[in-house]
C-alpha cells in the first residue's frame, strides 16, 4: 500500500513539474511543429492573457485532479463487493450547501481577473499610430492615414521560393510587411472588403473581426523589436490559410526612415486598385 501510494504521488509530483515547466517555457517566437505553450508576449495584453491562462491552468488541474480523487474513493469505497446492501441515505444539507457554493466561489474567482483584462483589452489609449486593415479575398491591405503617412499598400503571401529566398517562414512571410515603432501605442482599425477576415497576432494579443461595411478597432503595445507574424483567424474562403501578417517592429529611427521610404513608394499608387491574390 505505501509503495503504491508513492507511486501515486510521484506520478503527480511528474506532472505538476509538466505543467510548471510548459508554463515557464513558451514556444519560440513563431510557430512550429509538436510546439506547446503560447508564442513569448511582445505586450502588455498579451502578458495578462498567458497570466491569466497560467491561473487557469492551475485551477483546472486542482478541480480535475479533485473530481478523480473523489470518483476513485466512490468506486473502492461503495463497490457491490463492500457493500452489498446498498445505503438509503439520501438529503445531506450540508453536502449540498457546499456543492453548490464552492463552484460559485470558484467561477467568482475566476470572474474577477477575467473582467479586468477584458476591460484592459477594451479600453483603447490614445495611439501614437493609426493603422487600417483591409481583408480582402485573399489577403490583406494595409492604410497608414494622417499627415505624417498618407498611403495605401496591398500585403500578400510570399510564394514558398521567394519565401526561401528571403529567409522568411513559409506561408507566413509576405512582400509588404507593416511597421510599428516599438513603446508605442497602435490602434489597428479593422474592416473588410468582401467577407468577414479576422486580423491576428498571437504574441501581442490582438484578434479582431474585419467585417464589411463596419469598423472595428483594437490596439497593442509592442514592449520589445522584432518580426511577428499572424493571420487571418476567420474562414474566410478557399485561400484563407494563405493571407498572414507580417509585423516589424523597430526603433523611432528606424520607423521613421520606412515611413519617408514608403510614402515615396506607395502614394503614387492609386488606391482605388485592386491587386488580385496568385493562384
Amino acid at each position: 500500500m505505501f509503495l503504491r501510494k508513492l507511486g501515486i504521488g510521484a506520478a503527480l509530483a511528474a506532472l505538476m513539474a509538466f505543467v510548471a515547466a510548459f508554463a515557464a517555457h513558451p514556444a519560440i517566437a513563431q510557430p512550429k511543429e509538436w510546439g506547446l505553450g503560447f508564442q513569448p508576449p511582445a505586450s502588455p495584453v498579451m502578458d495578462q492573457i498567458q497570466s491569466f491562462h497560467n491561473l487557469l491552468l492551475w485551477i483546472i488541474i486542482a478541480t480535475c485532479l479533485f473530481v478523480l480523487a473523489l470518483l476513485v474513493w466512490i468506486v473502492i469505497r461503495y463497490r457491490a463487493s463492500a457493500n452489498p446492501v446498498p445505503s438509503k441515505v439520501h438529503h445531506n444539507t450540508l453536502l449540498e450547501v457546499a456543492w453548490t457554493l464552492i463552484p460559485v466561489i470558484i467561477l467568482v474567482f475566476i470572474a474577477v481577473p477575467s473582467f479586468r483584462l477584458l476591460y484592459f483589452q477594451e479600453t483603447l489609449p490614445t495611439p501614437d499610430v493609426q493603422i487600417k486593415a483591409v481583408g480582402k479575398q485573399w489577403f490583406w491591405s494595409y492604410e497608414y492615414p494622417g499627415s505624417a503617412a498618407g498611403f495605401t499598400f496591398d500585403s500578400l503571401m510570399l510564394s514558398d521560393e521567394d519565401a526561401a529566398k528571403a529567409g522568411k517562414p513559409r506561408l507566413l512571410g509576405v512582400d509588404n510587411p507593416i511597421y510599428v515603432p516599438v513603446n508605442k501605442v497602435i490602434e489597428v482599425e479593422t474592416t473588410a472588403a468582401d467577407v468577414i477576415h479576422s486580423f491576428a497576432l498571437p504574441q501581442m494579443g490582438v484578434k479582431m473581426d474585419g467585417v464589411p461595411g463596419r469598423l472595428n478597432k483594437t490596439w497593442f503595445k509592442a514592449t520589445r523589436t522584432g518580426v511577428f507574424y499572424g493571420q487571418c483567424s476567420e474562414l474566410c474562403g478557399s485561400r484563407h490559410a494563405f493571407m498572414p501578417i507580417e509585423l516589424h517592429v523597430v526603433t523611432d529611427a528606424e520607423y521613421a526612415a520606412w515611413l519617408a521610404k514608403s510614402k515615396a513608394e506607395f502614394a503614387a499608387i492609386d488606391n482605388g486598385a485592386t491587386r488580385v491574390a496568385s493562384k
